[in-house]
This record gives C-alpha cells, sequence and structure tokens, in this order.
C-alpha cells in the first residue's frame, strides 16, 4: 500500500501548478491531503475520478478559503470518519481518517502557532488528539497518522537549530510530539533513515527552498503492530505545487 501525504497549502492552486499530472505519476494507492482551502462544491471533482481516485472525501473548514483536508483513494474504503467528534478541532477540518482492511489513515493537519492565541490553540489540540488517538488505538490497531504537524521533532529536522524560540520548534511542541511518538508510535521516515537530513517545508521567503533552509514538518506516523510492514519512507522533495511537498509511506 502507497500512501502520500501532502499539505498543499490551497488544492485550487496546486492544480494549476500541475497536480494533476503529478499524481498520476506519483501513483499512490491513498493520498492524504491537508490545507486544501476549499470547499467540495468547488472543486470540480471529475479531475481526481478521472485521475484513477473515484473515492474521494472532503472535510473542509467552516470558514471559506482555510485548513480543510482531504483523502482520495483508488480503492472504497469500509468506513470514513469525518473529524473527531470534538467541536474545537472539527471546525476548521483538521481530521479525516479512512478505513480499509488491515490499516486505518488518517490525514491530520495541526494548527500552526503564528501568534499566542493560536499558539494556545495548538496546544489545546495537541493534547486533545493525544488523547483521541489512543482511544482510537483501541479500535483501530494497525494506524497511519500523516499530515503536516507543523512541529520539527529534533535538530536534524529543522535547518537552524538556534530557532528554539519559534513555534514550530519549541521545546514544548518538540516534547509533546516525542511523548506522541513515545506513546507507541514510529515516524516511518526517521525509522528508515537515522541520519538523513531532509525537509518538507521551506518559507517562501529570502529564496529558501532554493538554499535548502527548510523544516520537516510533515510525518507519516504509524502504530507499533506495523512497524515490520514499513518498507518505504521518502520526501519528494522536486514537486513543487506548494511551499510544502509531498511525503510517501509504503507498507508491506
Amino acid at each position: 500500500m502507497k500512501i502520500i501525504s501532502y499539505n498543499v497549502n490551497g488544492i485550487r492552486a496546486a492544480l494549476k501548478k500541475g497536480f494533476i499530472d503529478w499524481l498520476k505519476s506519483a501513483d499512490p494507492d491513498v493520498i492524504c491531503l491537508q490545507e486544501i482551502k476549499a470547499m467540495e462544491e468547488q472543486l470540480d471533482l471529475s479531475l481526481f475520478e478521472d485521475a484513477g481516485y473515484k473515492y474521494n472525501y472532503w472535510f473542509s473548514a467552516q470558514k471559506k478559503g482555510y485548513s480543510g483536508v482531504a483523502i482520495l483513494s483508488k480503492t472504497e474504503p469500509n468506513h470514513v470518519e469525518y473529524g473527531t467528534g470534538i467541536d474545537s478541532m472539527d471546525f476548521e477540518g483538521r481530521n479525516i481518517r479512512a478505513d480499509f482492511d488491515g490499516v486505518s489513515v488518517m490525514s491530520m493537519y495541526l494548527p500552526s502557532g503564528t501568534n499566542d492565541l493560536r499558539l494556545a490553540h495548538k496546544f489545546e489540540y495537541m493534547n486533545m488528539i493525544q488523547e483521541y488517538i489512543s482511544q482510537l488505538r483501541e479500535a483501530h490497531p494497525n494506524l497511519v497518522v500523516c499530515g503536516d504537524y507543523n512541529i520539527c521533532h529534533e535538530e536534524i529536522d529543522i535547518h537552524n537549530p538556534k530557532m528554539k524560540n519559534v513555534s514550530g520548534f519549541l521545546p514544548e511542541e518538540r516534547q509533546w510530539l516525542g511523548e506522541f511518538i513515545a506513546s507507541g508510535l514510529i515516524d516511518s521516515f526517521r525509522y528508515l533513515h537515522p541520519e538523513l537530513q531532509q525537509y518538507s517545508w521551506w518559507t517562501y521567503r529570502a529564496n529558501a527552498r532554493a538554499n535548502n533552509k527548510g523544516w520537516r514538518l510533515d510525518y507519516a506516523m504509524v502504530t507499533q503492530p506495523l512497524q515490520e510492514k514499513i518498507k518505504r519512507a521518502v520526501i519528494l522533495s522536486e514537486a513543487k505545487h506548494s511551499d510544502h511537498c509531498p511525503i510517501v509511506l509504503e507498507l508491506e
């Protein structure tokens, strides 16, 4: 099973940059999107269906042009769960899950902490999602939680480890992500590539992408029962439809 996760920073903008042709070429079984910034009715769904993704599920934010997640699949899931049932998380459209035979796949978009108010919301979300996923794993032990976590875990995951006072690399955020992993999840990329320094997001400012001054904010986390099934985990930094790039997880 080939799973891709991609913060597209606006699916309509990505479509104008060749997203569909890229999707056909990348050919995942399932693709998890974050920050779609669109309502389902604003999209021509035939574009995705013609690319092979007959089954596409969209969970948008209540606010137009903001946040939102989606899952596109070649095969029909057994069940799709929109949101978490927690209003303070769901009004921004940050979680959608598709259950298949043997594995459940979640597309998740953690808030960014761009100011004090948003940072407080981010920490509230982090605490609630950790508890939610702990409970979810009891019913769905084979779980993939992929998406934009908006956190760099270790110094190897950021081009400038001195940025300890910036949201995304705050000690408290990094500690939470470490505890999230320690609760029984595996960072698939780091599991296969313990010393590889690659990034999945670059600011649009200061020519950061050309100079590879990036952050690894996007993860495909898998629960421990799936550890032995991790076949491949890569970052597709050549795909340029967004300020993020896609990440790939292949399971046996």
